[in-house]
């Protein structure tokens, strides 16, 4: 779609131009890290055996290792490239995580780190058919983003979503021990893992919370992770849920005395240790529970955007 300047009653077209070189898209993202995807930056060109990752990442959310590769052109294959690299780590946790503590200057071993849901995030300008569809399984652990740039200094990076699938990449991959590894120690988690073994009570509960964030905000992410669902706002975090089985135990990300509690429902956890992000925990039990949340999630929401 395009995007347009306003001059006046006039609509003037902004133009894209292309990178000089991947080079370039690699600095700028790299630079940005924090403010684009909410991730620290750990090592540029990093090789490990005969294999070089153009930028090495850290998510402290999920405290797994992220891998981004740039591409500036469309003949490589996603799924190809990104098993190689989720392989490279799987053999090679050490050379990881003696870069971490090197780059953090900490001492951490490797049973302390999250490597199930380590992921691939490729960034490039545009993809192929083939390309986009390769990836449309619920269980993969790649995500595609693409990158515009426009000629007014403005950039745009936007991730390509998948279609709403429940197919497994384990139904179609052949025989490969290097895929077999990956898939069986690599984790994608989705929102049937979250309501595994859940009461239908608590399903339609979730469904409820679900709906009523999706209807009253139309730019939320929501992502499933091991402990929790994130649910967020331009990469930012705005509350989590965890889902329990006669309750959804959730956490509003504001920090202490940021948040307005008229009722006092809400617990300060900010010393206690919890899964969830966010200082404040509010117990969801039935659906009359759910309006007081959205209260709490708003002012979380309007310090994000």
């Amino acid at each position: 779609m395009p995007i347009y300047n306003i001059e006046g009653k006039k609509l003037t077209p902004i133009k894209q131009v292309k990178f000089k070189n991947e080079r370039e898209l690699q600095n700028l993202t790299e630079d940005n890290l924090e403010e684009l995807f909410g991730l620290k930056f750990i090592a540029s060109e990093f090789q490990v055996d005969n294999l070089r990752i153009d930028t090495l990442a850290f998510n402290e959310e999920t405290n797994s290792f992220v891998i981004i590769e740039y591409k500036n052109v469309k003949n490589y294959s996603v799924i190809d490239q990104g098993y190689s690299y989720l392989s490279l780590l799987l053999n090679n946790k050490a050379e990881f995580v003696l870069k971490y503590n090197l780059v953090c200057n900490t001492a951490l071993s490797k049973d302390e780190f999250d490597f199930s849901q380590t992921n691939v995030m490729f960034i490039s300008p545009s993809y192929t058919t083939y390309q986009l569809r390769s990836v449309e399984f619920s269980d993969i652990a790649f995500e595609l983003w693409k990158v515009v740039k426009y000629s007014n200094g403005t950039i745009l990076f936007d991730k390509v979503n998948n279609t709403d699938t429940r197919a497994s990449i384990k139904q179609i991959t052949k025989e490969n021990t290097k895929k077999d590894k990956v898939n069986n120690e690599i984790k994608k988690y989705t929102e049937e893992d979250t309501l595994m073994n859940k009461s239908e009570d608590i399903v339609s509960l979730y469904d409820n919370l679900k709906e009523l964030l999706l209807s009253n905000y139309d730019d939320l992410e929501i992502n499933h992770w091991k402990y929790y669902v994130a649910i967020k706002v331009n990469n930012k975090i705005v509350a989590t849920v965890s889902v329990l089985s006669k309750s959804l135990k959730t956490w509003i990300n504001l920090k202490e005395t940021e948040l307005h509690d008229p009722d006092g429902k809400v617990r300060n956890v900010s010393e206690i240790g919890h899964h969830g992000i966010g200082d404040y925990e509010y117990i969801i039990k039935s659906e009359d529970d759910l309006y007081y949340f959205n209260k709490l999630f708003k002012q979380s929401y309007d310090e994000k955007i």
